[in-house]
């Protein structure tokens, strides 16, 4: 399944989208938000293997990717949200399924809570509860505000964040405690990473302290469409997946390989198919 690209007006610019699959009349789309920070282009094993049976649709988050800078705004995850519900307004995409992951979590939770009537479902793939120490550490430490100059430190600095993150939980705590199991994945996925990362250095870090800082306490409880709680069972974030199911008692709840081979993606990508095929049948 190939995965296209385009680009679509709003008034920050143009919001840059990948996409799978073929539009059909009467057939919502399912729209993916990523993890931050990177961009869409981690979203390509899925968009590959539920493109074969529907349209998918990942934009790039404004400040990621190939996506135009935030504006001058309050810079929180529900400014991060409208900007997503503007690029999908561009698009003509009205009512549709919903995908998030980490980041990507945060905003669909806000979008399915503010725009009920045009979110059909929703999957929550890897959300973070912190606590309020947790919070304000990760607040102060985990993300680094890129130096630009003419060695191209820059370079060095996004590759050892973007590897370090891979290997521990948080990236900056190099220790055996922290150690992350899965290590790293082949060098063609960092670098990819890495190039997307280097794309928007000097803006990757404003959706991510957005998610960060999320009082995803108070707005768990108040998502109102069908939702899946899932998460990988060696993502560093399935700590919370407890806690998150607690406050939303109405949603399901999966625990998948996630995407890291070919047949781990498709294996995810059935269990959230079972999902939303429910969710349309229940309708």
């Amino acid at each position: 399944m190939k995965v296209r690209r385009g680009f679509v007006e709003v008034d920050e610019g143009q919001v840059h989208y990948r996409e799978a699959g073929t539009p059909a009349p009467g057939e919502a789309p399912l729209v993916l938000l990523h993890a931050s920070p990177g961009s869409s282009k981690t979203l390509e094993p899925l968009l590959r293997v539920l493109g074969r049976t529907r349209h998918v649709l990942a934009p790039d988050t404004l400040g990621n990717g190939d996506s135009a800078a935030p504006a001058d705004a309050p810079l929180d995850v529900p400014y991060f949200a409208e900007a997503h519900r503007r690029a999908l307004d561009a698009l003509g995409i009205e009512r549709f399924d919903l995908y998030g992951t980490h980041t990507g979590a945060n905003i669909a939770c806000e979008l399915a809570i503010r725009h009920p009537a045009r979110v059909r479902s929703l999957i929550l793939d890897g959300i973070g509860l912190y606590d309020e120490e947790e919070q304000s550490e990760l607040l102060s430490c985990y993300l680094p505000r890129v130096s630009i100059d003419h060695d191209g430190r820059q370079l060095h600095q996004v590759w050892s964040f973007v590897r370090d993150a891979y290997l521990f939980w948080p990236w900056y705590r190099k220790d055996a405690a922290h150690r992350r199991p899965g290590g790293l994945p082949d060098a063609d996925t960092l670098h990819d990473k890495v190039v997307e990362v280097l794309k928007a250095a000097r803006t990757f870090h404003m959706p991510y302290r957005a998610a960060l800082a999320y009082d995803k306490k108070a707005r768990l409880p108040l998502v109102r469409v069908p939702t899946l709680v899932a998460c990988a069972a060696d993502d560093m974030l399935f700590e919370y997946l407890e806690g998150v199911l607690a406050l939303m008692p109405n949603a399901e709840r999966a625990t998948h390989r996630g995407i890291g081979s070919v047949e781990a993606a498709h294996e995810t990508a059935a269990a959230f198919e079972r999902f939303l095929a429910g969710t349309v049948a229940s309708a």
